[in-house]
Protein backbone atom coordinates (compact mmCIF):
# COMPACT_ATOMS: atom_id res chain seq x y z
CA UNK A 1 0.00 0.00 0.00
CA UNK A 2 1.44 3.45 -1.01
CA UNK A 3 0.09 6.69 0.27
CA UNK A 4 -1.34 8.92 -2.34
CA UNK A 5 0.63 12.24 -3.72
CA UNK A 6 1.13 14.66 -1.30
CA UNK A 7 -0.38 12.89 1.75
CA UNK A 8 0.83 13.03 4.87
CA UNK A 9 2.73 9.82 6.20
CA UNK A 10 2.55 8.76 9.94
CA UNK A 11 4.89 5.55 9.43
CA UNK A 12 4.79 2.18 11.31
CA UNK A 13 6.95 2.81 13.86
CA UNK A 14 5.28 6.16 15.19
CA UNK A 15 2.92 6.51 18.25
CA UNK A 16 0.29 9.48 18.80
CA UNK A 17 -1.57 9.82 21.83
CA UNK A 18 -3.99 12.48 21.72
CA UNK A 19 -5.78 15.13 19.36
CA UNK A 20 -4.80 14.93 15.68
CA UNK A 21 -6.22 17.45 13.12
CA UNK A 22 -5.35 19.18 9.81
CA UNK A 23 -6.55 20.47 6.53
CA UNK A 24 -4.65 18.00 4.04
CA UNK A 25 -5.41 14.42 3.19
CA UNK A 26 -3.40 11.66 5.75
CA UNK A 27 -1.67 8.48 5.64
CA UNK A 28 -1.71 6.37 8.90
CA UNK A 29 0.10 3.37 9.35
CA UNK A 30 1.16 3.89 12.73
CA UNK A 31 -0.38 3.55 16.23
CA UNK A 32 -2.74 6.26 17.29
CA UNK A 33 -4.89 6.67 20.17
CA UNK A 34 -7.74 9.31 20.71
CA UNK A 35 -9.26 11.76 17.97
CA UNK A 36 -8.65 13.02 14.35
CA UNK A 37 -10.20 15.66 12.88
CA UNK A 38 -9.60 16.41 8.86
CA UNK A 39 -13.47 17.85 8.13
CA UNK A 40 -12.24 18.69 4.82
CA UNK A 41 -9.48 16.11 4.03
CA UNK A 42 -9.21 12.37 3.24
CA UNK A 43 -7.93 9.67 5.68
CA UNK A 44 -6.20 6.43 5.14
CA UNK A 45 -5.25 4.18 7.57
CA UNK A 46 -2.56 2.16 6.40
CA UNK A 47 -2.28 -2.33 6.50
CA UNK A 48 -0.26 -1.84 9.67
CA UNK A 49 -2.11 0.93 11.59
CA UNK A 50 -3.82 0.43 14.97
CA UNK A 51 -6.45 3.43 15.26
CA UNK A 52 -8.18 4.13 18.43
CA UNK A 53 -10.09 7.01 17.97
CA UNK A 54 -13.09 8.79 17.23
CA UNK A 55 -13.02 10.13 13.55
CA UNK A 56 -14.60 13.02 12.02
CA UNK A 57 -13.49 13.09 8.49
CA UNK A 58 -14.31 13.89 4.51
CA UNK A 59 -13.35 10.35 3.29
CA UNK A 60 -11.54 7.70 5.17
CA UNK A 61 -10.26 4.16 3.55
CA UNK A 62 -9.87 1.30 5.96
CA UNK A 63 -6.84 -1.25 5.34
CA UNK A 64 -6.16 -2.07 9.04
CA UNK A 65 -7.66 -1.95 12.36
CA UNK A 66 -9.92 0.67 13.45
CA UNK A 67 -11.62 1.48 16.77
CA UNK A 68 -13.91 4.07 17.31
CA UNK A 69 -17.06 5.66 15.51
CA UNK A 70 -16.71 7.38 12.01
CA UNK A 71 -18.17 10.18 10.92
CA UNK A 72 -17.49 10.36 7.48
CA UNK A 73 -19.41 13.73 5.03
CA UNK A 74 -18.28 11.65 2.10
CA UNK A 75 -17.37 8.14 1.72
CA UNK A 76 -16.01 5.45 3.45
CA UNK A 77 -13.92 1.96 2.63
CA UNK A 78 -13.29 -0.73 4.61
CA UNK A 79 -10.57 -2.64 2.37
CA UNK A 80 -10.31 -6.86 2.41
CA UNK A 81 -7.90 -6.47 5.57
CA UNK A 82 -9.62 -3.89 7.47
CA UNK A 83 -11.21 -4.62 10.62
CA UNK A 84 -13.55 -1.82 12.07
CA UNK A 85 -15.12 -1.93 16.00
CA UNK A 86 -17.20 1.32 15.95
CA UNK A 87 -20.04 2.90 14.14
CA UNK A 88 -20.02 4.68 11.18
CA UNK A 89 -22.13 7.56 10.06
CA UNK A 90 -21.21 8.47 6.50
CA UNK A 91 -22.62 9.31 2.92
CA UNK A 92 -21.56 6.68 1.49
CA UNK A 93 -20.09 2.69 2.56
CA UNK A 94 -18.46 0.38 0.54
CA UNK A 95 -16.92 -3.06 2.40
CA UNK A 96 -14.71 -4.97 0.48
CA UNK A 97 -15.15 -9.21 1.11
CA UNK A 98 -13.19 -10.32 4.31
CA UNK A 99 -13.51 -6.88 5.64
CA UNK A 100 -15.27 -6.95 8.97
CA UNK A 101 -17.27 -4.48 10.91
CA UNK A 102 -18.88 -4.54 14.13
CA UNK A 103 -21.34 -1.85 15.20
CA UNK A 104 -23.83 -0.18 13.59
CA UNK A 105 -24.31 2.13 10.24
CA UNK A 106 -26.43 5.02 8.67
CA UNK A 107 -25.73 6.23 6.02
CA UNK A 108 -27.16 9.85 4.94
CA UNK A 109 -27.75 11.36 1.57
CA UNK A 110 -27.85 14.96 0.59
CA UNK A 111 -29.27 17.24 4.20
CA UNK A 112 -29.66 13.73 5.64
CA UNK A 113 -33.50 12.90 4.15
CA UNK A 114 -32.61 9.35 3.51
CA UNK A 115 -31.14 6.99 5.77
CA UNK A 116 -29.84 3.22 5.99
CA UNK A 117 -29.20 1.58 9.21
CA UNK A 118 -27.58 -1.80 10.31
CA UNK A 119 -27.07 -2.77 13.85
CA UNK A 120 -25.74 -6.33 13.12
CA UNK A 121 -21.74 -7.31 12.52
CA UNK A 122 -21.24 -7.95 8.67
CA UNK A 123 -19.00 -10.43 8.62
CA UNK A 124 -18.09 -12.39 4.72
CA UNK A 125 -18.17 -15.85 7.25
CA UNK A 126 -21.93 -15.53 8.06
CA UNK A 127 -23.99 -16.56 5.00
CA UNK A 128 -27.32 -14.36 4.87
CA UNK A 129 -30.55 -15.67 3.94
CA UNK A 130 -30.95 -15.80 0.30
CA UNK A 131 -34.56 -14.16 0.51
CA UNK A 132 -33.89 -11.43 3.19
CA UNK A 133 -32.02 -7.98 1.69
CA UNK A 134 -29.12 -7.04 3.41
CA UNK A 135 -30.15 -3.67 3.69
CA UNK A 136 -33.38 -2.23 3.72
CA UNK A 137 -34.54 1.17 1.52
CA UNK A 138 -36.79 3.23 3.20
CA UNK A 139 -39.69 4.32 1.19
CA UNK A 140 -39.53 7.98 0.23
Amino acid sequence: MKPAEGSTVIGKSVVIRGQLSGDEDLYIDGDIEGTITLKDSGLTIGPNARVRADITVRDVTVFGHLTGNVHATGRVDLRQSAIVNGDILAGRLSIEESAVLKGSVELKQGSGTQSKSSTSAATPSAPAEPSAPLFTQPQA
